[in-house]
């Protein structure tokens, strides 16, 4: 792989291969309590200002809610192929069951309209971290009657929308969910249970199982799959037990998601491991889980860095770290979808569907010199076509993200995006990132 700054990077992808920008409902729509919408557990967690590190919230975030028709036509202007976003569930649904919010459709259908008026095709995910309260409050994911209530939203969303969507995830990251969200506390809904975390894991894979059965019912034209946030498990030395780690860490984060899909089971190593913290599985789940899927979106950010040791052995680092603190390993990238190809012969059609880097950016005079940022995104669509040129099958990037957004438990502290937001006035500029990607798109080499 080359990485050198100097290298001639040229678009030789294939020519039919998607270039695309991603968002989430929570982290730019605001308009949080607007045109009948419900609160999601992400507006609770915000509640406690101790629980986001600059006690901020999502109630106006990017006002895409109010602003989608703008952002569209940046995406235009940079020239994108498809745009990956996320339906809120509790602005179609505000408690999660029972009636619909007709208003809350409205939205969706205007900014389909709007995305199709300038040609960018549509990769919609169901569930990006935002639960209706009101399902939190029957119990959330650790309650099993929340993976139908998720299927019941899955039908009416693929019913409404199916023949207008180029694909649909069921979910984003389920691993940060559970082990975010329930293992350590630091995001919505703020529990740490190890136990419950895995629990979780399992009723998020058994209704994406559920999901995937309802939108076919209804006949939806979508390709159907699911996001997953993957990387490599990487020992720091040679010893037995940095060994062991690295494997545990592969087997209960990227196989403890893909062994059920594709292979009807859970890692037999990660079921070890877990013991008595293992979930309740019941019969005939793995059947739902095990289905086919049109697609796998696969989120890249770094690679795990594994060391048994106290203090651990950091990572070497050399491409240095994000603002978030994660290593740059963009060798990582090639790496992991090799070992999927390897691990799964029945893999579908890949998208990466994240990745990108935080970045401290400044707006100066009007401009955004992000320069890490691009080096960042080169070395990794280097690292991608490293992979395709092996025989891994991508079909399309999505790079993280096209606005500065809410980022989760950082709040507005940290920003990924390719457009510079000021969140005083709502203010959008193209970073040099943005300007980047619209001219190595513009070079795509035509077969």
């Amino acid at each position: 792989m080359t990485n050198s700054p100097d290298f001639d990077f040229r678009n030789n992808f294939p020519s039919d291969f998607t270039w695309g920008v991603a968002t989430s409902s929570f982290q730019i729509e605001g308009a949080a309590a607007v045109d009948g919408k419900g609160p999601s557990i992400w507006d609770t967690f915000c509640l406690d200002q101790n629980n986001i590190k600059d006690g901020s919230d999502g109630i106006v975030a990017c006002d895409h809610y109010h602003r989608y028709q703008e952002d569209v036509g940046i995406m235009a202007s940079i020239g994108v192929d498809a745009y990956r976003f996320s339906f809120a569930w509790a602005r179609v649904q505000p408690d999660g069951k029972g009636a619909w919010n007709e208003a809350g459709f409205d939205f969706y259908d205007r900014l389909l309209t709007e995305l199709a008026s300038k040609g960018i095709r549509a990769h919609a995910t169901l569930y990006h971290w935002d639960l209706p309260q009101g399902l939190q409050d029957d119990g959330g994911w650790l309650n099993r009657e929340t993976a139908y209530r998720f299927a019941d939203y899955a039908r009416e969303i693929a019913r409404r929308f199916g023949n207008r969507l180029e694909a649909i995830a069921t979910h984003n990251e389920p691993w940060c969910t559970a082990n975010l969200g329930y293992g350590n506390a630091q995001f919505a809904p703020g529990v740490a249970d190890l136990k419950q975390s895995i629990q979780v894991s399992h009723h998020l894979l058994l209704s994406h199982g559920l999901a995937m059965s309802a939108m076919r019912e209804v006949g939806s034209s979508a390709q159907l799959g699911i996001v997953l946030n993957q990387w490599t498990a990487d020992a720091a030395t040679d010893s037995q037990a940095d060994r062991d780690m690295a494997e545990f860490e592969y087997a209960r984060s990227v196989q403890w998601f893909m062994d059920p899909i594709f292979k009807g089971r859970y890692p037999e190593l990660a079921l070890r491991g877990h013991g008595e913290n293992a979930p309740v599985v019941a019969d005939g789940d793995l059947a739902i889980i095990h289905q086919k899927i049109d697609f796998l979106g696969s989120n890249y950010y770094f690679r795990s860095w594994c060391s048994a040791s106290t203090p651990p052995v950091p990572a070497p680092a050399r491409h240095g770290v994000t603002d978030m603190g994660w290593e740059i390993f963009p060798e990582g990238l090639s790496e992991l979808l090799l070992k999927l190809k390897a691990e799964y012969p029945d893999l579908p059609p890949v998208y990466i569907t994240e990745n990108g880097m935080a970045n401290p950016d400044v707006l100066e005079n009007g401009r955004v010199h992000d320069t890490a940022r691009i080096a960042y995104v080169r070395s990794h669509l280097a690292a991608l076509k490293d992979a395709m040129d092996a025989g891994v099958n991508v079909r399309g990037y999505f790079l993280w993200s096209l606005l500065d957004n809410f980022e989760w438990n950082s709040g507005y502290a940290k920003r990924f995006g390719i457009v510079h937001v000021d969140y005083a006035n709502q203010q959008r500029t193209l970073k040099d990132s943005a300007l980047w990607y619209r001219e190595f798109i513009a070079s795509r080499i035509k077969a």
